[in-house]
């Protein structure tokens, strides 16, 4: 596609805005550790939130999203909007348990919780499995689409795409640690939400799609595969199960509480947990993951769904892809290419806007990752186990040449993989039957550090037997995959719980001292430590409120994503239902924050 001069300068202008003030914030970050991976413990919510709302809206959400939409109609999508549950769990039961723990990443808090020699397995081993191999699988997926965006578009073989945005963001990554990295998503997120919703605007346009209107009338007589409709929000029950039970009922029985992925991890984890930690305070800490999994879920997926569903019209067939631009190599073609197909529509000025946001997109997600990733790898592994009496400074250096090996590692993966969607089924069947064990390791005693090591081993192991059975002709649908890989994990490190060696109790007592949680799985620790149930009460924490919390947050978080939706399909009747609905459980929300919050003064530490 041809750049006029107006693109030009909208895409370096927003890339000036984005990086430029995060140059002067970034001085910090060669202090010490903390400023470089933890920004100094001193963000405010409201810029946690945003960060963490950015960086999980990156180059490949849009295709993903479209590759679903394409594939499973829109209630396809439950396969993450079922993950509501657990980002809401982290709000009422977790965010403020993280900023009271005081590491500095989220791999440090095994050895508060931990005893011995497997505690430090745990935390070596998660320091490599997740900051090294596991990270680079996430961003070798998003440079993927990258990758098939700017060939589609500009005809880039992968290795140019490839060196252009690794040369903007491993730059600006060894410098700028957290604190570059938090204002760059601040400035992105404004950026790409523009660009997004002006490709909405100008797809909806089409003639072939004739509005809003157009767009419903025509996919309302088209079916998907296996006789979907590809405009439903919830699946047709009636009509198929199995495609009910794989996009809908595993999501919300078993896939957000059993599965563990970069940010939606039951508990919260990985960068999100960074964010956490980062917060100036716990009050700044449970804000800023409630705003997240608000905008995360209601502002940011029917830009994305409707130019999916134009899409579905304009690009029926991938062989019609490929007709439209017969440079693009036949190895990238894929449901998830239809999203950038789509831009081809953008006129001057707004398809500048759109590169600029894809731009920002990207950066946004591998900037994070990278500094994730390398606190890992320095601060939990090199520092930890190699060398452990350096200066800061030394880290700091040793974190700047790590970042650059992150990305140079991911880079080479991105030729081995071939769709969002097919990364994002790999990632969520090797992290299957963890996810439980994360929730609950904060309020029962017994989990020890082999119950970890257990888990991570079986839930590996098990799905490479999938992997190679499927090399000999042997499938095994995905829920059915996830279900025996859930059940064989869960039940390995639960047996673990209980016959594997226990924690030390002078490690137990300091970590209920120190985190103070709630619930009866403490209550023998409790004793021990000579604390009363009326002591251990007065952090505010409230089982009751935190549970109505939860159960009003995810309702009104739905109920927001499917008002807006009805609108769109003109449904007045069912969205103004659910305004109501949204009216009801925002102030339920408030009644429970102001009285959580009543019950105590705030920790700041």
């Amino acid at each position: 596609m041809h750049l006029h001069l107006i693109d030009w300068v909208i895409i370096v202008s927003s890339l000036l805005i984005c990086f430029i003030p995060a140059l002067f914030v970034a001085k910090r970050a060669g202090k010490n550790t903390s400023e470089y991976f933890g920004a100094g413990r001193s963000v405010p919510w409201w810029l946690a939130g945003l960060s963490m709302v950015a960086t999980t809206f990156s180059s490949d959400t849009p295709n993903l999203v479209t590759d679903i939409v394409r594939r499973q109609g829109v209630a396809g999508n439950w396969v993450w909007w079922a993950f509501v549950m657990t980002g809401v769990a982290t709000v009422f039961f977790y965010a403020r348990l993280w900023r009271r723990s005081g590491v500095m990443t989220d791999l440090e808090f095994y050895e508060i919780r931990y005893s011995g020699k497997a505690a430090s397995v745990v935390r070596g081993f998660r320091s490599i499995y997740l900051g090294f191999f596991f990270n680079c699988m996430i961003m070798a997926a998003v440079n993927l689409a990258a990758c098939k965006i700017a060939a589609l578009l500009f005809g880039l073989e992968r290795w140019q795409t490839l060196l252009l945005v690794g040369s903007l963001n491993v730059i600006f990554a060894t410098y700028s640690g957290l604190w570059g990295v938090l204002v760059i998503d601040m400035i992105q997120f404004f950026i790409k939400m523009t660009a997004v919703i002006a490709a909405a605007y100008f797809a909806l346009s089409l003639p072939e799609i004739g509005g809003l209107t157009g767009l419903v009338d025509k996919l309302s007589t088209m079916k998907g595969p296996g006789g979907i409709n590809y405009l439903n929000m919830l699946p047709d029950f009636s009509n198929n199960w199995d495609i009910a039970i794989a996009i809908f009922i595993m999501p919300i029985a078993v896939q957000w509480w059993s599965v563990w992925y970069p940010g939606s991890e039951p508990g919260g984890g990985s960068y999100i947990a960074q964010r956490m930690l980062a917060s100036k305070s716990e009050k700044d800490a449970l804000g800023a993951v409630l705003f997240f999994n608000v905008a995360h879920y209601v502002l940011r997926p029917w830009p994305w769904i409707l130019v999916g569903l134009c899409s579905i019209i304009i690009y029926p067939q991938l062989s019609d892809i490929q007709a439209a631009f017969p440079h693009l190599n036949p190895t990238l073609l894929g449901n998830d290419i239809a999203y950038p197909a789509m831009l081809k529509f953008l006129p001057a000025g707004f398809f500048g806007l759109m590169i600029g946001g894809l731009i920002a997109a990207n950066s946004s997600t591998i900037l994070t990752h990278l500094n994730w990733g390398a606190s890992y790898l320095v601060h939990d592994y090199y520092r930890r186990f190699i060398k452990k009496d350096a200066d800061e400074k030394h880290y700091v250096y040793v974190g700047r040449l790590v970042t650059v090996g992150l990305f140079i590692f991911s880079s080479s993966l991105v030729f081995l993989l071939d769709s969002a969607k097919d990364t994002f089924d790999v990632i969520l069947q090797i992290g299957a039957g963890t996810g439980l064990l994360y929730l609950v390791r904060w309020f029962w005693w017994r989990i020890n550090a082999w119950c970890e090591v257990v888990a991570m081993a079986s839930s590996f192991a098990i799905s490479i037997v999938f992997l190679i059975l499927a090399k000999y002709g042997i499938h095994f649908s995905t829920h059915i995959a996830l279900l025996i890989t859930i059940a064989c994990t869960t039940f390995s490190w639960l047996l673990t719980a209980y016959i594997g060696p226990e924690t030390d109790r002078k490690t137990l007592i300091e970590f209920y001292k120190k985190i103070l949680p709630i619930g009866p799985g403490w209550k023998k620790i409790r004793l021990e430590a000579g604390i009363s149930e009326e002591d251990a009460t007065t952090t505010g924490e409230n089982i009751p409120l935190a549970l109505l919390g939860w159960v009003a947050g995810c309702a009104t978080i739905w109920s927001a994503l499917f008002c807006v939706g009805n609108f769109l399909y003109g449904r007045q009747t069912y969205a103004f239902t659910l305004l109501g609905v949204v009216i009801a459980g925002s102030a339920i929300l408030v009644y429970v924050m102001n009285k959580l919050w009543a019950k105590k003064n705030d920790l700041i530490l």
